[in-house]
Order: structure tokens, then sequence, then C-alpha cells
């Protein structure tokens, strides 16, 4: 049984697919327009949810606000295998995610709403549940601090946390002494460490920092070699949520007892898999669709 308990945002995303990108002061055609469950920390709970088993629990801490998004999106989490019982309601927006598809990519703005209001020094229950898990699972769109005192929480506590920084900024490495396994991508390790050479970063950091590289797959440093893990090839729908998914099924993968570099690879065929389906949330794998895949191996034995 695995006990993970993700904390960061749940939004709203509005979806607009293009043909052609506005220039300043111009409109353009829209395609296709559509609502979708968002939010770094739901799409990572979703990610998590969907893997999981019925012996696993998996929760979702945060906050949406009081409107007509709130209820669709906490129903959602609950459709996923995520517990969002202890999600907080507050007299605010609800987090929104402007996300724009162009040429099989995507250009996203976001508005934190609720999740900006997410504070740590207001949890009560919050710190038992985080107390009770095996794996806590953080990103950036909730505050620098709250983040800042989950880890450092954890840390006394001896509760690993995955920390993706995305989207990055100049605090992230606050971040570093308190978390077990942190996951930016190339350009959120440039933030992180800039004028440094990306193999010299790695190697500082064996089997902790964990960089993302798009269509390139991913590199990481076992503490003997520098292993870098490829993408798989993909018929791409949409791209949103392809972090997102390959984030929450590593730490999935972690928590069910794989080594280091075979979560890696369990999370690579998660995010193969989701970028083949549209929205944040919609091609993310169950497990059974993981099995179904040529690409799972056997010897991952998760059930």
């Amino acid at each position: 049984m695995s006990k993970i308990v993700i904390i960061g945002s749940i939004s709203m995303d509005l979806v607009m697919e293009t043909n052609r990108l506005a220039e300043a002061g111009e409109t353009v055609f829209g395609s296709q327009f559509s609502m979708v469950p968002g939010g770094k920390g739901a799409n990572q709970a979703v990610a998590i949810g969907r893997l999981s088993s019925k012996n696993d629990h998996v929760e979702m801490l945060g906050a949406v606000g009081n409107d007509q998004f709130a209820s669709g999106l906490l129903e959602n989490l609950s459709q996923n295998q995520v517990v969002s019982e202890n999600v907080g309601t507050i007299p605010y927006s609800t987090g929104v995610a402007q996300i724009t598809l162009y040429d099989n990519d995507n250009r996203i703005i976001y508005c934190p709403g609720a999740n900006a209001k997410v504070d740590a020094r207001n949890f009560d229950k919050e710190w038992d549940i985080i107390a009770d898990a095996d794996l806590v699972v953080l990103q950036n769109e909730i505050s620098h601090q709250t983040n800042l005192a989950i880890a450092q929480f954890c840390h006394q506590k001896g509760i690993r946390v995955l920390y993706n920084p995305a989207p990055s900024r100049d605090t992230d490495i606050e971040m570093l002494e308190f978390v077990d396994v942190i996951t930016p991508n190339e350009h959120e390790v440039k933030e992180l460490f800039p004028h440094r050479d990306l193999e010299e970063i790695i190697k500082s950091y064996p089997n902790k920092l964990l960089v993302t590289l798009g269509t390139k797959g991913s590199i990481f440093f076992d503490g003997n070699d520098i292993q870098k893990i490829p993408a798989i090839k993909a018929k791409v729908v949409d791209t949103t949520g392809a972090g997102d998914t390959f984030n929450g099924a590593f730490g999935y993968a972690i928590s069910k007892g794989l080594s280091f570099k075979e979560a890696v690879s369990f999370g690579t065929l998660a995010s193969h898999l989701s970028v083949q389906g549209f929205g944040a949330q919609g091609g993310m794998p169950y497990l059974k669709e993981m099995k179904e895949s040529a690409y799972y191996e056997k010897t991952w034995a998760i059930k």
C-alpha cells in the first residue's frame, strides 16, 4: 500500500486550439474551445490516482474558489481515485490556466486564484495527513513559503518529497536541502544553476536531480554513471500535462519500490501515452493501459 499526498494547484484549463497565432492587436479564429480540469498539483494527483490500486491512498491538499468551477474539479479528483475531502473552499476565484494549442505544442498563461491562498500557516489536520504519507509531491503553483514549510516538515519526519519546480522561480534553490528528488526541465535547471554545465550539475546530486529534456527524454546521475533515458516516439495530440504525467508516474513507481532508473522509465512510458490524448489529464494512462503497451517491462511488477 502506498500513501501519497499531493499538495498544489487545482485549476480549470481553458483550452483554445488554433491554426494561427495572433500578432499584437490581431484577432484570429480558433478551431475548437474546451474547458478541462488542470492545475499542476491536480494533474499529478490524477496521474497517480489512475495508476493506483484500491489498496493505495492518494490524497490532494489545496484550495478551490467559491465559483462555478470548484465542484466539477473536486468531483473529477474523486472520479480518479484521489481523496479530495480536505481540499479547502475559499471566497476567491478558482485557479485558471489559459492554454493555446498550436503546431503540436502549448502556450500557457496561468492565474493562480485560490491556489495562491494555500498557506501552511493555516494548516491544522493537514499536518497529520502529511505526517502519515510515504511520499509527498510538490510543485510551484502554490507559494514558495508553503512549499518550503512542507518540505522542512517532511525532512524532519523522514518523509520522502518529490519536488517539481515548475514554473521556476528564484527561490527554488532553497528547496534542495529538504527534498529527496527534484525534477526540473532543461530550462528550469538553467534557472537553478546558471552558468554551469548540465552533466556537472547532475553529478553533484546523484539520484536526486532528474532533468527532463522533452522529446530527448531525461537525464540523471546514479552515483557511478550518467543515465540518459530516451523518450518514446508518439503521435502527438496534445503535450499539455505530459510533464505532470511523468512526475506523477515516477513518484508512484518510487512508492512501489522500483529503482530510480526503473521509475524514470515507468514515467517515460506514462508520458508517452499521455500525449496521445487531449487535455492535461485526458491522455493520462491507467495501469492497465501501461501494461498493455509493448514498452511495459514485466520486471516492474506493479500490481
